[in-house]
């Protein structure tokens, strides 16, 4: 699909505000005499004792003659030094002077009370959904999430109406299935809610840097069957482990719960989450005939596993 020039707006405006925000659109970054592009050099060399001139210039996709300039005034202000490598005189180091550390303090320093006072002010709910927001935008133009990030997490208020939308709106993209799914997830999730019994029943979130990802339910079928429900995971996370997580999760409870089984129904159109199904254990026990469901023919299937 083409871009707009709504879309191109969109970005185009967000940029202008946000710089604002941080104090980029000032005389100088934190109130301070330092361009962002300056404040972001002496951030860089702060990490390091000593750091190579070529791989700072690459990692901040700077200009060669631009970062030239730029080091000798810190050079000349006391903030850097620059030598030649040690056996190679065509690789040049630049380190962070005591007065250069100084500065880099200051900065952090500005820069750290600017961020808090910005988040003190905010309601928390605001304040989460504002990292999730920077979360969310650093994963789809950065780095994608990693597995070593994830977290599962009880219900929280708000996660309720999440799984009922995420699953209305992933089975609607994926199967084609209509509102009727949506409306039999929003049963599921109500009488969670109506009948909960804490100690026989559960649910979980997982999220990866913050942002939630998927989602399971652990629900009381009978005495002795416990029954897997409304399990989803993200598309941008899969592959990640989420959906493993989230059903090993809901197997330890059930055994700890003290069900002697767990069982799950789905469809033959789900063979991704068949595979995490079998690794955890589980095993096609029924496939059910077609029927017409949420908009579709549906085959059913029930798998289970002893505990």
């Amino acid at each position: 699909m083409a871009v707009t020039v709504e879309e191109i707006g969109t970005v185009r405006s967000f940029n202008r505000f946000y710089t604002g925000v941080i104090g980029v659109l000032g005389e100088g970054l934190v109130q301070t005499p330092y361009s962002l592009t300056e404040a972001w050099v002496i951030f860089e060399l702060a990490q390091e004792a000593d750091t190579e001139v070529l791989a700072l210039r690459r990692a901040l996709g700077l200009d060669p003659g631009y970062l030239s300039r730029m080091l000798a005034r810190f050079e000349a202000d006391g903030l850097v030094e620059r030598e030649r490598a040690a056996g190679d005189g065509r690789r040049r180091i630049v380190r962070l002077t005591p007065r250069g550390r100084e500065v880099f303090g200051m900065l952090d320093e500005r820069s750290v009370a600017d961020i808090r006072g910005m988040l003190d002010g905010l309601p928390d709910g605001d304040r989460r959904r504002l990292l999730a927001a920077m979360r969310s935008i650093h994963e789809v133009l950065g780095d994608r999430p990693r597995a070593g990030g994830l977290v599962l997490r009880p219900l929280r208020q708000g996660d309720l109406g999440w799984v009922v939308e995420r699953n209305g709106a992933l089975y609607d993209e994926e199967c084609g299935w209509d509102r009727t799914y949506e409306a039999l997830v929003a049963e599921v999730v109500a009488d969670y809610v109506r009948d909960h019994d804490p100690e026989r029943e559960n649910a979980w979130i997982a999220e990866a840097g913050g942002v939630r990802v998927g989602g399971v339910f652990c629900v009381r079928r009978d005495d002795d069957v416990a029954q897997l429900r409304l399990l989803h995971v993200e598309p941008d996370t899969r592959g990640m482990g989420v959906g493993a997580a989230l059903v090993g999760e809901c197997v330890r409870f059930a055994a700890d719960a003290g069900y002697s089984e767990i069982m799950l129904w789905t469809t033959a159109l789900q063979r991704p989450a068949h595979r995490v199904y079998e690794r955890a254990g589980f095993t096609l026990e029924e496939e059910e005939p077609p029927v017409e469901r949420f908009g579709d023919v549906v085959h059913g299937q029930v798998w289970r596993r002893k505990l």
